[in-house]
């Protein structure tokens, strides 16, 4: 069977538009989170949430392009575009097109586009929908862009399972890689639904922080006062290949792909499992897909959205899997830099978490300053670690009560 190991990175954040300023931005906890710029939020409860600044799809999509397209595909593209340079592939002769595969999920889709021209029907008729509506709102799409902009033939699909769908997206390719399927593949997920609808729909179900007074603090995991999860938009990519396939190529290698699982809590639509049976499950079983230990886990970039249930049942379920080893676990969410990016999330934090394994750092959790008691584990509070990072799991859970987790470990690989 096959090594997997990540040769490539991409990233759009809140805190930045390629993978350094994001680095540093989580390692500093320094947030992202501002007063909402893309609509009039006057009449709506949360007025805050983590938007990308000062970001332009240019160079990987041209002007005419980009006006095609919804944000969300902006942002995976560019992701993408980024990962694929990073991994040196396309100067790289070795490369066979029909072996190189893309999995790019999101949560939602191309939500703005839905909302603008189905208002554009409503006012003026169907005369006026633009023929890259259906395009512009699929899922699938922005993998299909990938291809065509770099040649890649090999299997081309999207995953979409709300915040677990980044790790879903990383877990499947790594299957695929070691079974003999492909040599490379570049996966990931975005998301962008920091419009209108978005923020109404999630206030209504009370899932968002209404901290607007003080947005840079909004977004508390593991604290006390937290009193919800605030909104991020953005893409996270890796490009994954075999060990041998890199090696031949020369290609820097960040990190060895060692572990993935995923489970169903099959109990609510929204809420998670009480006592944390799916995602201890997930954690449980990406831990024995790596043949690793508990007491051999040095970080866990935790799912941590800074919702009441969230944070408390992640830890049961953490103590549940670790038990005693749990004590020696740092445990952080980046959340409270990035917000919550939804289908993008657990993508971008496994970018963080191949940076924390690469650079012997862990990310603080920001602006957790009054421990909540139920939460009783090491959160790395305010400022970051420096310290040995052999191994990472990072975690991701969604609504529906889809689970999954991934691990990551030094590439020590002689």
């Amino acid at each position: 069977m096959n090594r997997v190991v990540v040769t490539g990175l991409g990233a759009v954040t809140p805190v930045g538009n390629n993978v350094t300023d994001t680095w540093d931005a989580v390692v500093k906890g320094k947030s992202g989170v501002a007063p909402i710029t893309h609509f009039d939020t006057t009449d709506y409860t949360t007025k805050i949430a983590a938007e990308v600044k000062g970001f332009a799809p240019q160079p990987y999509l041209s002007r005419k392009e980009a006006r095609r397209l919804d944000p969300v595909i902006h942002f995976a593209v560019s992701a993408a575009g980024q990962a694929i340079a990073d991994a040196q592939l396309e100067s790289s002769p070795s490369i066979d097109p029909n072996r190189v595969g893309i999995i790019i999920g999101g949560g939602i889709g191309g939500m703005q586009t839905m909302i603008e021209q189905h208002s554009k029907l409503v006012a003026r008729g169907p005369s006026v929908v633009s023929p890259f509506f259906v395009p512009s709102i699929l899922t699938n799409m922005a993998g299909a862009i990938v291809a065509q902009q770099h040649g890649f033939t090999g299997p081309n699909f999207a995953v979409t399972s709300a915040c677990a769908t980044g790790n879903h997206a990383i877990g499947t390719s790594m299957l695929m890689i070691r079974h003999g399927q492909v040599d490379v593949v570049v996966c990931g997920s975005a998301e962008a639904t920091i419009i209108s609808m978005g923020i109404a729909g999630f206030g209504a179900m009370r899932a968002l922080s209404t901290t607007n007074d003080d947005p840079e603090h909004a977004c508390r995991p593991f604290d006390l006062n937290r009193d919800g999860f605030v909104m991020g938009e953005g893409a996270g990519v890796l490009v994954l290949e075999t060990l041998a396939h890199a090696q031949a190529r020369g290609a820097r290698i960040y990190a060895e792909l060692v572990g993935y699982g995923s489970s169903a809590d099959a109990y609510h639509l929204v809420a998670p499992e009480p006592e944390g049976k799916g995602a201890a499950l997930a954690m449980q079983r990406s831990l024995d897909d790596a043949q690793t230990k508990p007491d051999e886990i040095d970080y866990i970039n935790a799912h941590g959205t800074g919702t009441q249930l969230n944070d408390v049942i992640e830890t049961k379920a953490i103590r549940t899997v670790f038990g005693d080893a749990a004590d020696s676990l740092a445990v952080t969410s980046t959340k409270a830099v990035t917000g919550h990016l939804l289908g993008g999330a657990s993508a971008i934090e496994a970018v963080i978490s191949v940076l924390a394994v690469v650079n012997d750092t862990i990310p603080p959790t920001a602006n957790l300053t009054t421990p909540d008691p139920e939460c009783d584990l090491d959160y790395v509070p305010l400022t970051a670690r420096e310290t040995r990072v052999q191994v990472a799991m990072s975690n991701g859970f969604g609504f529906g009560g889809h689970n999954a987790s991934i691990i990551l470990r030094k590439a020590d690989l002689d």
